[in-house]
């Protein structure tokens, strides 16, 4: 069983290596990590090459969970962090692995789920992963040869979050009887306005439907909404849409 020890989700997109994986989780537990999610592995899993590869972490591939898609890995999730080293035409908060584990320890010790997001290894996490996410942390390298393999990143956000775990402070979020609202809700109140917007002809020209989509969805991420929040703006929606009809 993972260990109670509050801590966020590590979730490795589509990896295309056991061996990366593995080496990922070694990098975890050797800073008491536990919780690794696993979307679309290209190999398939479980994976042999991963098991060899983890060594005296096994456990921890025993007990990752499996996701077909981001948004199911993320559905459970507060706050989201993505790594990523390429510029981005997202308008997000950008951190430095420092202050982004920092910020993971005062929101998980506040009560928040939090998730930190790395992509394959060729090319990283695309768009449409960075769009769910809240913040985008980015570590400081040669600018000439920034890659950074996968459980060399894994292991620099592990580091900065035991030292950080030892500084944070519980922080009372003043939510006046709600909750934040997590990933799932979030999503689904992305797809209702999508939805609606798109029967109503928003999305035009054709040939930039797919951009404005992921810009909407980036900027329902960037919010920190809170459930009775999710609850109103669907309540906007649907109340628009019933005056429409009855005008018409």
């Amino acid at each position: 069983m993972p260990t109670d020890t509050p801590q966020p989700d590590f979730v490795l997109v589509r990896p295309q290596m056991g061996e990366n994986i593995g080496a990922a989780a070694r990098a975890m537990w050797n800073f008491g990590l536990d919780r690794m999610r696993i979307v679309d592995p290209r190999d398939g899993w479980p994976n042999q090459k991963a098991v060899a590869m983890a060594s005296g972490a096994g456990r921890l591939l025993d007990e990752a969970q499996l996701f077909a898609d981001v948004p199911g890995a993320l559905s459970d999730s507060h706050f989201v962090m993505a790594t990523t080293a390429r510029p981005r035409d997202l308008t997000k908060p950008v951190y430095s692995p420092e202050e982004a584990m920092r910020e993971a320890s005062k929101r998980i010790a506040a009560g928040q789920k939090v998730s930190v997001m790395f992509g394959p290894e060729r090319a990283g996490l695309e768009n449409d992963d960075v769009a769910h996410a809240n913040a985008i942390i980015t570590v400081p390298v040669n600018p000439v040869f920034a890659s950074l393999n996968l459980a060399q990143c894994v292991l620099l956000c592990g580091y900065e979050w035991q030292r950080a775990t030892s500084e944070s402070v519980a922080l009372d979020p003043g939510l006046a009887g709600t909750d934040w609202a997590n990933g799932e809700e979030v999503d689904h109140l992305a797809r209702h306005y999508e939805d609606r917007m798109d029967e109503a002809g928003f999305f035009f020209p054709d040939h930039k439907a797919a951009s404005m989509k992921i810009n909407l969805r980036n900027m329902w991420s960037r919010m920190p909404l809170t459930r009775a929040d999710v609850q109103m703006l669907h309540g906007m929606m649907r109340q628009m849409v019933r005056w429409k009809d009855r005008s018409e």
